[in-house]
């Protein structure tokens, strides 16, 4: 993948990460005039067809003076009560900003789990997809009420990442307090220079990052550069820009400064890739050579086209999928368990509720999970 004539002209689904240093003053306010013109931005890019969602930092920044703790360092237990007040505060300044604008915000707050077990991870990404197709804006923040310092993020820059890769995005924007990478700190170093476009990430790249800058951000560039790992990874192109000025998303389409990182493939390619690469599939199923030739075609496979499940799994748990000579087809990431599974084996999705009692998907592996013998990483 090269760069773009225009910073999103093929852009689909979008992630836009936001800094508390962004966001929300030192006084503990949020920048609402600032939030209002990057809802702008949002609106006109919505508004092209764009699937947009949003992490956003800030609610601990917020609830620590709400609660009057100021700015010295707090317990894990004080900064879970800033979070979930300031909470509140961010999710309804999203809201308000994005509604002006037409535009319907949701909050989804979550763990590292949440993205990267398996059936927690397609409760997500299943959530997030069905807020994009419903043309609202997902506000992304990690759970700090809950989260202890061992299970957390410790900076949306990666939880970004995980969000862009969980979603099958194919472009991240970091809005940062500074326009790219350079091969030094720039604001130390007057001979610094900007680097436009990364390819890979090479030990030299790596070498480059320092440390955080003082402030509300926990992160610095080191952590941008540990969330570029992860969105290259996931086939997803990732921008570091400078998001202390107004319109920061229209700023980049009229030439503004900023580093992209360049992916080799796309998201849906990246995320076969993963799932052929699954080393001890939990289980298997045998189909039918009706189901088996709608594989070939690029279709989901129903619970109608199978005919024997093997094995003991788990929903998002990953299984061989096998026609009836015992040859391995795909392997995917199945929407049931085992036990779910043969009870609706050779059934039309329409009975699932019935059978099951409650209404899961009518795809036992959606197509998007499935990746084909031969296809990418095999």
């Amino acid at each position: 993948m090269t760069a773009l004539a225009t910073p999103f002209a093929a852009t689909k689904r979008m992630v836009v990460k936001t800094g508390s240093a962004l966001i929300v003053d030192e006084a503990g306010e949020i920048r609402k005039a600032w939030l209002d013109k990057l809802a702008d931005d949002i609106a006109v890019l919505v508004k092209r067809g764009i699937e947009i969602a949003v992490v956003t930092s800030g609610a601990v920044a917020i609830g620590r003076w709400k609660l009057g703790f100021g700015r010295r360092g707090l317990k894990i237990e004080e900064k879970q009560a800033a979070a979930a007040t300031g909470q509140v505060w961010l999710a309804h300044a999203w809201a308000e900003a994005l509604g002006a604008r037409g535009i319907v915000g949701a909050q989804v707050l979550l763990t590292p789990d949440d993205t990267e077990a398996r059936r927690r991870h397609l409760n997500a990404r299943a959530t997030v997809a069905k807020l994009l197709d419903a043309k609202a804006v997902p506000i992304i923040n990690e759970n700090d009420t809950i989260a202890t310092e061992e299970i957390r993020f410790g900076d949306n820059d990666r939880l970004a990442a995980r969000v862009a890769q969980m979603a099958s995005a194919d472009t991240l924007i970091l809005l940062s307090d500074i326009d790219g990478l350079y091969t030094a700190d720039p604001h130390s170093n007057p001979d610094a220079k900007h680097i436009p476009e990364v390819l890979e990430l090479t030990p030299d790249i790596l070498a480059m990052a320092g440390e955080a800058r003082p402030g509300y951000s926990s992160g610095g560039m080191v952590t941008k550069l540990g969330a570029a790992r992860i969105a290259l990874g996931a086939g997803c192109r990732m921008g570091i820009a400078l998001g202390k000025r107004d319109n920061p998303l229209m700023a980049l389409e009229q030439g503004a400064r900023v580093t992209w990182f360049m992916p080799q493939g796309s998201p849906a390619s990246a995320r076969k890739r993963w799932i052929a690469s699954t080393v001890q599939p939990a289980g298997s199923v045998v189909v039918d050579d009706g189901a088996a030739a709608a594989l070939s075609r690029g279709k989901s496979l129903l619970p109608a086209g199978v005919v024997t499940v093997n094995g003991e799994f788990d929903r998002g748990d990953a299984i061989r999928v096998l026609d009836k000579a015992g040859r391995e087809l795909a392997r995917g990431l199945s929407a049931y368990s085992a036990a779910d599974a043969r009870a609706i084996q050779g059934r039309k999705s329409a009975e699932i509720a019935e059978l099951l009692g409650y209404r899961g998907r009518d795809e036992l592996i959606h197509r998007d999970d499935l990746a084909m013998a031969g296809g990418p990483g095999r």
